[in-house]
């Protein structure tokens, strides 16, 4: 397996005043890219500043995870925003973790979209090109991560940003290479041993096996490992330790 590798990204910074949802320093000790919630979503000041000096510290890549404003719906609710402002507020939130990131001595490096919008730009092509243009409104040409074969990597493309091509260990596919609804049933994996040799089928074949039994190409450099799922840390941990067994280099996508 030489030759292959694969960026292990996760969803940091989910929490909001004094609650919190995930692990983010041990999981830092995990993951080569940091998605952190930008404050729509989860995430507030306080918590953006201290995942970014985390970050830093550790030397993990510093991403910012943009959402529709719905802090009572985790992101995760449907909702029908304009598209100038959509991409007004895809900028202000890249905006604000770069202030945070820049003071810890890092960079935002990439943008990926949360929840609700992460689905809606798969197919949607208006609110797409909306997140597409916050990322260039915020002043950066960042690469976008997102489902290959997205809507998102074609606005993105046709912009000139770098798009690259996520998957999930513990999502369940559609045949048409999109995730499987949170609502439906099976639309998470949950059993460890089965998100880990899914991991590491996916980096090794480039594909994965759908909800309904196909078997789905999904070229991807980056593998997101959710860190919002009850024993995230030690999942995460097992997946990498996998990968490395496999033979894969885990690092950042270049």
């Amino acid at each position: 397996m030489s030759g292959v590798s694969i960026d292990l990204n996760a969803d940091l910074g989910e929490g909001f005043g004094r609650w919190t949802l995930t692990d983010d320093e041990r999981l830092l000790s995990v993951v080569t890219s940091a998605n952190v919630a930008c404050g729509f979503h989860a995430g507030d000041a306080v918590t953006m500043r201290r995942v970014c000096e985390l970050a830093a510290e550790r030397g993990v890549r510093i991403g910012a995870q943009v959402s529709y404003r719905d802090l009572a719906g985790f992101g995760r609710r449907a909702m029908d925003v304009p598209a100038a402002e959509l991409a007004a507020e895809v900028a202000y939130q890249i905006g604000a973790l770069e202030v945070f990131a820049r003071a810890a001595g890092s960079r935002v490096a990439y943008v990926k979209p949360h929840g609700a919008l992460y689905n809606r730009v798969v197919r949607d092509a208006e609110q797409a090109a909306a997140v597409v243009d916050g990322v260039l409104l915020a002043g950066g040409g960042l690469p976008v991560l997102g489902l290959p074969g997205s809507r998102l990597h074609e606005a993105a493309a046709r912009a000139g940003l770098p798009a690259v091509a996520e998957a999930f260990g513990d999502r369940a596919y559609r045949a048409d290479g999109s995730l499987l609804p949170r609502g439906q049933e099976g639309a998470v994996v949950h059993d460890p041993d089965a998100v880990v040799e899914r991991s590491v089928g996916l980096v090794r074949t480039g594909t994965v096996t759908a909800h309904c039994g196909t078997s789905v190409p999904v070229r991807a450099r980056s593998l997101c490992l959710h860190g919002d799922t009850p024993g995230a840390v030690e999942l995460a941990r097992r997946v990498r330790s996998g990968l490395e067994s496999a033979g894969v280099t885990v690092g950042a996508f270049a």
